[in-house]
């Protein structure tokens, strides 16, 4: 690629959790454009591999509930330059009813592997005295919505241990940023929506605006791109002093 205006990422190393579709695959695309090296990693290995062949990347097939697969992902990609954290899974039951399994499985793939992957990558980066964490967050990681005790759980921490990499980093040059987005349009939320029409008896849009969008005043789902668009520019010169803040893309759902 060629060195311009929107290649401020040049000559970086990126990885990407969850990188085989939504958000993660937007922000493995947005990244390589802005001339990011990119590492897509899922545990969908065939999708990563679509993924990292559109963007000119390179594939990991990791499940990052298992910390050995994290820990090879680790030795396989030490020097890493911008870390964005972005794969999740969502599980929705009353907390009563909520299989324990279920709930630190949830906390493993996004707590846990969030800060193993941020333990590796920050020797690299405090060594070059630049580094770029961006973490996938949620609107659920600053407000609660009921039965999805484990996600809301999990999101919340990851609220902690990014300020907690923004504090530790700033003198070594790293930044660390929660990007929190309410509703995107992904294969994720279009489960959902899918699994409320059913049990509502009501179709699929209206499940978008009356159940999913009900506390957004901007009645309309987010694009993936868009996340991705701000992700990137969080790596770039305008934001070297945007740490250890959550940054809500969530239509004005935490203004209400």
């Amino acid at each position: 690629m060629t060195s311009g205006p929107h290649h401020t990422l040049d000559g970086r190393t990126a990885l990407v959790t969850g990188g085989a579709s939504g958000i993660g695959a937007a922000c493995a695309a947005a990244l390589a454009a802005a001339g990011a090296k990119v590492h897509v990693v899922d545990r969908d290995g065939p999708g990563a591999e679509s993924v990292a062949a559109a963007v000119g990347g390179v594939a990991h097939t990791a499940d990052l509930a298992d910390p050995d697969a994290v820990a090879a992902l680790c030795a396989a990609v030490p020097e890493v330059d911008v870390l964005v954290n972005n794969a999740g899974l969502q599980h929705v039951a009353a907390l009563h009813e909520f299989p324990p399994e279920r709930f630190a499985l949830i906390q493993q793939v996004m707590v846990t592997a969030p800060f193993l992957l941020i333990r590796a990558a920050l020797p690299h980066m405090y060594a070059r005295g630049w580094g770029r964490v961006v973490n996938i967050s949620s609107v659920h990681g600053l407000r609660a919505s009921a039965f999805k005790s484990a996600y809301v759980t999990a999101k919340h921490a990851l609220e902690g241990l990014s300020k907690v990499t923004a504090v530790e980093g700033a003198p070594h040059g790293v930044t660390s940023v929660c990007v929190s987005p309410g509703y995107v349009g992904t294969p994720l939320v279009e489960a959902q929506i899918a699994a409320q029409a059913r049990e509502h008896g009501i179709d699929e849009d209206d499940v978008v605006e009356r159940v999913l969008l009900e506390r957004v005043p901007l009645k309309r789902l987010i694009a993936a791109e868009d996340v991705a668009a701000l992700v990137v520019w969080l790596c770039g010169p305008h934001a070297a002093h945007l740490t250890g803040a959550s940054v809500p893309v969530d239509g004005g759902w935490t203004a209400t």
